[in-house]
């Protein structure tokens, strides 16, 4: 059992100065050694002592002073034009919809085509799971522990816990859905989604945005359900995969362009695609229940149209049962595994380059310009546990620069390529890396409100794994900020989003969510961060913004509260706000009684 904040004795080991590799070994770091970081010592202050706020006492609100609401009494409409707390103190209903579940991993911040999704994925170099793997988590619980840094204690399946407890992750049952008289809905009412979006625009309220338009699954699924992929963007197409298909729709109007039937079934897929629209899928080799996820698919996104189709070996124990953390960069697609990476030419298919010379191998690269990787050792005890972040030619395979994780730690997630946030993972704890981008130690993350609650594809989805796909986190050139768990307020639930200067590390201040409806970081724009707000019992969700120095919290679009329940049926929603649109789509859609072939599967808002 971990300790309490302040009687954590400090990790051994942490990280202090930038690699200095043997000779031979790797090439050195461009900038002269730093001297030790948090990772290394006692932060002075932070974790030694109790201290008044985050971890003691009632911390004061965002800027300086206490704030007199949520914590107090009920706040008058604000900025997100609605009264806190409908429902007193009932308990949320999900991430997305209501809060990050208490009983699962943290949750990360959703990202937009303008920049890379906000990096999670493959627990670096260990990460077994199957079909039904998502759904066996640990009871967790998050704390601040003393070494300096952001620490949470972990469950033994080795997830960050998350503190408190209890609140259901299960999505609102949805209210009669989609397009009525398939004759597979057991004489349940139903209304088509063009309808049900007219419906709901018919009762905006003032400064409500409209629901531009709503699709649904269509598709008979097997018992458990199936993953939801994407969604990607292609000029005027928003495009997702789920199953067996590959679908585009208008952005303008919902209207079906090209629909692709794939040749098994999809079981992987890059965050991003190239710039000029091309996506490789991990897809299986058979239709066989144990096929094996080792065949890629190309497909241009534009048009709909099959590419190259290539299969690739998956050997031995190591490399069969990891699961798949997928990539793009540039030209260059990797399908990065626990034993090795293999990496192919999106454009024709051509091997580039697969297990790189030495005991040393990644298992997986973030999407984006800069082609960033995660790698494992193999040591005398076989555990890959000695793990490396490095910089590599996406064309070449070639090693650019090489940071050494210290000893009794390992990459979890890449929560950002552009700045370089890395997530590290040991034994019941947890600490969050910043490197410059020569690959030399920049800082750690320390202090703010603790309970930090990031989620990301090992959360929501049962395959594919990738570094880069967490929500609840996102980056600016000078400050990071991640999404809290819930809070007990008076009028309900809250939670926060902190910020980091990512020079020193050091919490710098945070926002708090109007009653049971927490924000989530999704990317910064204009100086500014823009989060998703979610939506409650008969309030709508929508975007707010903050500066990136804090400050007041500004609607950039108010999803209208007509559309609250079909909002929260939402299942670990990915959210996308482009070009003054915001997209939502499942992580996962799964049902009984073919429900889900009318279950909600994108809603855009807009005006």
């Amino acid at each position: 059992m971990s300790q309490p904040p302040g009687q954590q004795q400090p990790p051994q080991g942490g990280f202090g100065a930038p690699y200095d590799p043997p000779p031979g070994s790797y090439p050195p770091p461009a900038a002269p050694p730093q001297p030790a970081g948090p990772y290394g010592q006692q932060q002075p202050g932070a974790y030694g002592q109790q201290q008044p706020g985050p971890y003691g006492q009632q911390q004061p609100g965002p800027y300086g002073q206490q704030q007199p609401g949520p914590y107090g009494q009920r706040q008058p409409a604000g900025p997100y034009g609605n009264q806190p707390g409908p429902y007193g103190n009932q308990p949320p209903q999900g991430f997305g919809y209501g809060y990050p579940p208490q009983q699962q991993q943290p949750q990360p911040g959703y990202g937009g085509p303008t920049q890379p999704p906000l990096p999670g994925g493959p627990s670096g170099g260990g990460r077994f799971r199957g079909r039904a793997g998502m759904l066996i988590g640990g009871l967790l619980a998050v704390v601040l522990l003393a070494g300096g840094g952001i620490w949470l204690a972990t469950g033994d399946d080795g997830k960050p816990a998350a503190k408190g407890g209890g609140h259901s992750s299960a999505p609102p049952a949805p209210s009669p859905s989609p397009t009525g008289g398939n004759g597979k809905g057991k004489g349940k009412e139903t209304i088509s989604p063009a309808a049900e979006t007219a419906a709901v625009n018919a009762k905006r309220k003032p400064g409500e945005s409209k629901l531009l338009w709503l699709q649904k699954a269509g598709v008979d699924l097997p018992e458990l359900g199936e993953d939801v992929y994407g969604p990607w963007f292609a000029g005027d197409t928003v495009v997702t995969a789920m199953y067996h298909t590959v679908t585009g729709y208008s952005i303008a109007d919902g209207s079906l362009k090209w629909t692709l039937r794939l040749p098994t079934n999809a079981c992987a897929a890059p965050t991003l695609p190239t710039d000029d629209g091309k996506l490789v899928l991990g897809i299986e080799h058979s239709t066989a229940a144990d096929a094996f996820c080792d065949n890629l698919q190309m497909v241009d996104l534009t048009t709909g149209k099959a590419g190259w189709r290539k299969a690739y070996v998956r050997d031995g124990a190591w490399d069969g049962l990891s699961d798949l953390a997928m990539a793009i960069n540039g030209d260059t697609v990797t399908v990065g595994r626990t034993s090795r990476t293999d990496a192919f030419r999106v454009s024709d298919g051509k091997v580039l380059f697969g297990k790189l010379p030495g005991n040393c191998q990644p298992f997986g690269f973030a999407s984006g310009p800069v082609a960033i990787a995660a790698a494992s050792c193999q040591t005398a005890a076989d555990d890959h546990k000695e793990h490396l972040v490095q910089r590599i030619d996406p064309a070449t395979g070639k090693v650019q620069w090489t940071y050494k994780v210290k000893k009794g730690w390992q990459v979890a997630q890449i929560y950002s390529a552009d700045p370089l946030v890395i997530s590290l993972k040991g034994e019941k704890k947890w600490g969050i890396l910043v490197l410059n981008a020569d690959g030399t130690y920049r800082s750690q993350l320390s202090g703010g409100p603790g309970d930090y609650a990031p989620k990301c594809d090992k959360d929501q989805r049962t395959q594919g794994s990738n570094l880069d796909s967490c929500v609840g986190v996102a980056a600016g050139a000078d400050t990071f900020y991640m999404a809290t768990g819930a809070v007990d307020i008076k009028t309900g639930t809250a939670n926060k989003v902190a910020a980091f200067d990512l020079s020193t590390g050091k919490y710098a201040w945070s926002v708090t969510s109007p009653a049971d409806q927490p924000l989530t970081p999704l990317r910064t724009e204009g100086g500014k961060l823009l989060m998703y707000l979610a939506p409650a019992r008969n309030k709508g969700g929508g975007i707010a913004s903050v500066p990136s120095t804090g400050g007041e919290v500004d609607m950039v679009l108010r999803h209208p509260a007509a559309a609250s329940d079909i909002e929260r049926a939402f299942f670990g929603p990915h959210i996308f706000y482009v070009d003054g649109r915001s997209f939502l789509t499942h992580s996962r859609i799964s049902g009984t009684d073919d429900d889900e072939i009318e279950q909600r599967s994108m809603a855009v808002f807009g005006d």
